[in-house]
């Protein structure tokens, strides 16, 4: 399985509202996509308090790397992604993205 863990820092002026919708967006993916498995996103509610202005984020969970390319290539992933860079902080330098693969035994 391979993970895709994006984190965003948002524009101070972007309202909780568009970042709702944005997600939304992000969520209506998923039955387009064969192999992707689950879609979470929010704002952090960490305890720690050291997210550093990534505020909000999702993680994307994908059967193998053949789903997660099929995901980048979609035109959807392609409109939201480019939404997400117009309403982060300093465009795609407000974006982390990861990619790690999962192992599915338990350690």
């Amino acid at each position: 399985m391979i993970r895709h863990i994006v984190l965003i820092r948002f524009r101070k002026d972007v309202p909780e509202e568009t970042v709702s919708r944005l997600f939304d967006e992000l969520r209506a993916i998923k039955d387009k996509v064969p192999g992707l498995i689950a879609i979470t996103a929010g704002r952090s509610e960490s305890p720690e308090k050291i997210e550093r202005g990534y505020m909000h984020g999702f993680v994307v969970d994908f059967e193998d790397w053949d789903a997660l390319a099929a995901y980048q290539a979609h035109p959807d992933h392609k409109t939201l992604g480019a939404k997400l860079v117009a309403h982060a902080t300093g465009g795609i330098d407000g974006i982390l993205v990861l990619d790690i693969p999962v192992d599915a035994q338990p350690a």
